[in-house]
């Protein structure tokens, strides 16, 4: 797969994003109070001070604004009917590499037209990613960029109803889109790693992952190794999982649950870069050869990658181009040039980066 960026065209891609695109007009105050019996001044007064309205029209305020996903609007005036300069940005996390790469090509985009990154992160929370998409929709922000597909019930409605674009980026697949989303397969990341390994003649393979059950792009690589590996005809690979975030250290540690099975892996596929350094830290510790003993490969080609001993066998994602590409799509919707249908999901595609490791 090539590094280019593709545009999406599935056969019913196009109905169901152009129904996303009518759920998308801003819910406002009038809607709150017509759904609650109430008069606008009610709700007004309701959101300044609470305490001033009856407890009979704040229970039917508070679950009108629930049921449609209101949220205030702070920016005064004339500023907020022209909408902020104002991108808001959330990630997992802001000490994931990938996601730096990502975030500095989107910053320096975006700066070119005048626009200014808002940055949240989630650490994979759910709750605090709804919490961060409620402030950011507060200040009427020009677009929401968030990380990847999954997001709960609420921070999907509260979307559908902000009325600003919303890129969803870093993961294609599963369920449609909000709005637009920018990325790649994950699965189809996990199968590449599988097929590398199988074309080298590893049978014994094992998935080196963190907090699998937060990071779904992660487990979905992982299941995307384990399908492929099955669909080849090899033993099912094993799915190794450390409940802590993706470091060198959990690396090192996964690669002693991996020496202590009964299994004796040939090949080992890393849910990152810095779980393979570990493994390759702790491989030289016990003595272990890369890759005459054990195959290593990770998922980044971060900066260290290509000088590590030995120099890792990676997947490169295209961090930056993804970056670049959702700027793209945000300044044409900042410009009046909404992107037609076809053109709302991008691919960014991946690539197999093969140096001495495995």
């Amino acid at each position: 797969m090539n590094n280019s960026a593709i545009n999406q065209d599935s056969p019913d891609a196009e109905p169901r994003v152009r129904r996303q695109r009518r759920k998308m007009q801003r819910v406002t105050m009038m809607d709150v109070a017509r759904r609650a019996g109430v008069s606008s001044s009610t709700v007004s007064l309701y959101l300044r001070k609470p305490d001033a309205v009856s407890p009979a029209a704040s229970q039917e305020i508070a679950q009108a604004i629930e049921d449609l996903g209101y949220v205030p609007n702070l920016v005064a005036g004339g500023l907020a009917a022209a909408g902020s300069r104002v991108v808001s940005v959330i990630v997992p996390s802001i000490r994931n590499a990938f996601f730096a790469e990502t975030v500095a090509s989107l910053q320096t985009e975006l700066a070119a037209d005048g626009l200014q990154v808002m940055l949240g992160h989630s650490e994979y929370s759910e709750h605090d990613e709804e919490a961060l998409i409620r402030t950011a929709l507060a200040w009427a922000p020009a677009a929401v960029v968030l990380t990847g597909l999954n997001h709960s019930k609420a921070a999907r409605k509260l979307l559908a109803g902000g009325g600003v674009p919303v890129i969803e980026m870093w993961e294609l697949g599963g369920q449609a889109p909000i709005d637009m989303a920018v990325g790649f397969s994950h699965a189809a990341v996990g199968a590449t790693a599988a097929r590398h390994f199988a074309q080298q003649g590893f049978t014994s393979l094992a998935f080196l992952g963190a907090r699998l059950s937060q990071d779904r792009r992660a487990a979905a690589r992982a299941e995307g190794f384990v399908a492929e590996a099955l669909r080849l005809g090899l033993p099912e690979p094993q799915i190794l999982n450390h409940p802590a975030p993706a470091t060198a250290e959990a690396g090192a540690q996964l690669l002693g649950l991996a020496q202590a099975s009964p299994s004796e892996f040939q090949a080992v596929a890393c849910s990152n870069d810095l779980i393979a350094l570990g493994v390759l830290f702790e491989c030289q510790r016990r003595g272990v050869a890369v890759p005459g003993d054990l195959a290593v490969m990770g998922f980044g080609d971060l900066s260290f990658s290509s000088t590590s001993n030995p120099p890792l066998t990676t997947i490169r994602p295209s961090g930056d181009l993804i970056g670049r590409e959702v700027a793209r799509l945000i300044k044409a919707c900042v410009h009046g040039a909404h992107p037609s249908e076809t053109a709302r999901i991008v691919d960014t595609g991946h690539l197999l980066v093969e140096r001495k490791s495995g």
